[in-house]
């Protein structure tokens, strides 16, 4: 990281910090009063993304992580963002871009796995999921993931149903 860069990421601090304790609303404004005042700072573009994301505002949110791109083409965690958000709205195929763009760069990167595989799972792509999901796990994510990404194979290998239906409620 260079200094400018440096500054940047200093400067996306304070909304970074709201953020993580959970004051989205108060992270959105600091952030965008600090994008506004550098509007080449693509990490208060990325953190909006993350903000706006967290408060289902997947729109904003996508328009942030792309701005994000557009001054720091690789940025992975932007990329990542950005197809996690096309996700939520689904537009799978382009999440799946999004997330082989992140693979290209790294091929194990964790994040982009989930990302590719969960799309792929959304899909009904069982095969790609599989594939992309066993990797995951063998990234050694943290627990929580690892049990959805679990549950998510265990639909995939056709050991549970993924929602039940009428005939399969307790009442029948």
């Amino acid at each position: 990281m260079d200094d400018v860069q440096s500054e940047r990421w200093e400067a996306a601090e304070e909304g970074m910090e709201l953020l993580h304790a959970g004051e989205t609303v108060r992270a959105i404004d600091e952030l965008l009063r600090v994008a506004q005042e550098d509007p080449q700072n693509e990490y208060a573009f990325h953190f909006l993304g993350h903000a706006y994301f967290q408060k289902e505002a997947f729109p904003e949110a996508l328009k942030s992580y792309v701005e994000a791109l557009k001054l720091a083409p690789e940025y992975a965690g932007a990329m990542v963002g950005a197809g996690q958000t096309l996700r939520m709205m689904g537009e799978y195929d382009r999440a799946i871009r999004m997330g082989q763009r992140v693979l290209a760069q790294q091929e194990d990167d964790g994040d982009g796995l989930f990302l590719v595989g969960a799309a792929h799972f959304q899909k009904g792509e069982n095969k790609a999921a599989q594939r992309y999901l066993e990797r995951f796990l063998e990234t050694s994510p943290e627990l929580e993931v690892a049990l959805e990404v679990e549950g998510m194979l265990q639909v995939v290998r056709g050991e549970v149903l993924p929602f039940p239906g009428a005939e399969d409620t307790v009442e029948n």
